[in-house]
């Protein structure tokens, strides 16, 4: 009777020396998920180089337009505007056949960005994301944009992990000067002539599109008409702790008011930063409310300077401002 061999387990394939010394400098291409790794080291690639890209491609970037200038705008127009547009200055200048570079809230069909005709771009801001941060997969829509043919849309796709970010591509001494607009019109150059598609799209945009204004006193303040109440959604760039603190101050000694019948009701955390919101009356239109913000800044600023603790009453004030806070993102 013969004997059974002793079962062993099948060796795993060793990589060759030039593999090995290909994989400790030179940089390992990116292949499918179940392929083998290209840097021989016999496993698939998501078990290997590609678990690190993994988990930079979603990790989540906390406050991806820190660093660009108007990052509270860049918040607004993200979560709060529904039509805004603003001009982008790229670092070392545009291709001689793009003539400009515009960023807007949102594009027809949801794209993440197209080329005109005449060869300029926009670039869509609100779009769903591939990964965990925004700027790095909105440098990759315009990378891909200002290579794409004009006339066409840029699809979307999932950003490469070791990409540059907006902070990488754009201009950091440009001014960024967001445009609200009315409606969508800005879509197409010629509304008259447009597709049945855009046409369409267009349509159901401008009436879900909630009327919005930005003030003119202070900064990343946008008013916006709802059918029951106005509202001012206030972007703000001081760190939470310390805002929700000052707040808390101001909350408890009565001087949070923006005028007769508002009220501040909360706040919205997004990106990264913290969102004032004050119910106004139906009445109470954007040019209503500039001088109050203007004059509530003033009173912010000197509260967000006290380093005393809060007392019994500022941090009662301070819970109900927490409790009534909604993470956006």
């Amino acid at each position: 009777m013969a004997k059974k061999r002793p079962q062993t387990k099948a060796k795993r394939p060793r990589p060759s020396d030039e593999a090995r010394a290909a994989g400790a400098d030179a940089p390992v291409p990116v292949v499918g998920a179940r392929e083998p790794c290209p840097c021989g080291s016999g496993r698939r690639y998501k078990a290997c180089h590609g678990r690190a890209a993994a988990h930079a491609a979603t990790e989540l970037v906390q406050r991806p337009f820190e660093g660009l200038p108007g990052e509270c705008d860049w918040v607004a127009l993200r979560e709060l505007v529904p039509a805004a547009t603003a001009e982008l200055t790229v670092k070392d200048g545009l291709p001689e056949d793009v003539p400009s570079v515009t960023l807007a809230t949102v594009l027809p069909m949801a794209w993440p960005a197209l080329r005109r005709d005449d060869g300029s771009i926009l670039i869509g801001l609100q779009n769903d994301t591939a990964s965990g941060d925004i700027s790095r997969d909105l440098a990759d829509t315009l990378l891909r944009a200002l290579e794409a043919e004009p006339g066409t849309p840029v699809q979307g796709r999932r950003a490469p992990a070791d990409g540059p970010r907006l902070q990488d591509l754009l201009d950091a001494e440009a001014p960024f000067e967001p445009v609200v607009q009315s409606g969508f019109e800005f879509w197409v150059p010629d509304v008259e002539n447009a597709t049945p598609e855009v046409t369409a799209s267009l349509e159901r945009a401008n009436a879900a599109a909630i009327p919005t204004v930005r003030l003119a006193g202070v900064d990343a303040a946008y008013w916006c008409e709802t059918p029951e109440k106005n509202h001012l959604r206030w972007v703000m760039p001081h760190p939470e702790e310390r805002l929700l603190d000052a707040l808390a101050r101001l909350h408890a000694a009565g001087r949070t008011s923006l005028g007769e019948g508002t009220r501040l009701v909360g706040s919205f955390r997004a990106h990264g930063l913290t969102v004032p919101v004050w119910d106004l009356p139906s009445g109470v239109g954007a040019q209503d409310v500039e001088k109050p913000a203007a004059e509530f800044a003033e009173r912010l600023s000197a509260a967000l300077a006290v380093q005393e603790p809060l007392t019994p009453e500022e941090r009662r004030a301070r819970g109900g401002l927490t409790n009534r806070q909604v993470t956006l993102s």
